[in-house]
């Protein structure tokens, strides 16, 4: 087995693939490196592709008309990332993404997607799940928003993205709870020394 048919492994463990499946997917995937801070997307583009996060973690951004940055999603190690409105209508990019670590995805365009789900039906599902699961997370997120208080939305921050907020700006997890960098602190404050006391 090829270095890469390894990361194809990887990349769709759930579901078991022969090495001709492997192969033509292999061809339709296409590895990019990028150094922290580079774009991955910018809104308006129009949106081809969807990608997997093999290493580091970018952000999703959306700018509001008054300027302001609103972080959507962070993506990790494992997850898929785009402006999926716009990647399954082909449209224009409404989000921002951006490299917060250096980063390594590999990235399936819309049209090949699609070309494997007729080639490979077990895809199907492993896209499906994928998706449900990206739904079922932005509607707890959702939810969250309207119910919990900013600490509670911090703690859950940091369980759904463990051991990345050493390298994330404050800003932008702020940005995330819909809190301001001020709250953030004493929020960490009071975690602290509850943890202490």
């Amino acid at each position: 087995m090829t270095i890469y048919n390894s990361m194809i492994s990887q990349i769709f463990k759930d579901i078991v693939l022969s090495q001709t499946e492997s192969r033509m997917i292999d061809e339709k995937m296409e590895r990019i490196v990028l150094k922290k801070g580079s774009s991955l997307l910018q809104a308006h583009d129009t949106v081809y592709h969807q990608y997997y996060v093999d290493q580091g973690c970018l952000r999703t951004y959306f700018i509001d008309t008054a300027g302001k940055e609103h972080t959507i999603q962070f993506a990790i190690n494992d997850w898929w990332i785009s402006d999926y409105t716009a990647f399954f209508n082909t449209g224009k990019s409404i989000m921002n993404i951006e490299t917060i670590q250096d980063t390594i995805v590999y990235k399936i365009s819309r049209s090949n997607m699609e070309k494997l789900l007729l080639e490979i039906p077990q895809l199907e599902t492993f896209f499906r799940k994928k998706m449900e699961g990206a739904f079922a997370s932005f509607q707890k997120r959702i939810l969250a928003s309207l119910s919990q208080t900013a600490k509670e939305r911090y703690l859950s921050f940091i369980t759904t993205y463990p051991n990345i907020e050493q390298s994330v700006k404050n800003y932008h997890i702020a940005s995330y709870l819909g809190i301001t960098t001020e709250s953030l602190s004493r929020i960490r404050k009071e975690i602290t020394h509850s943890s202490v006391s």
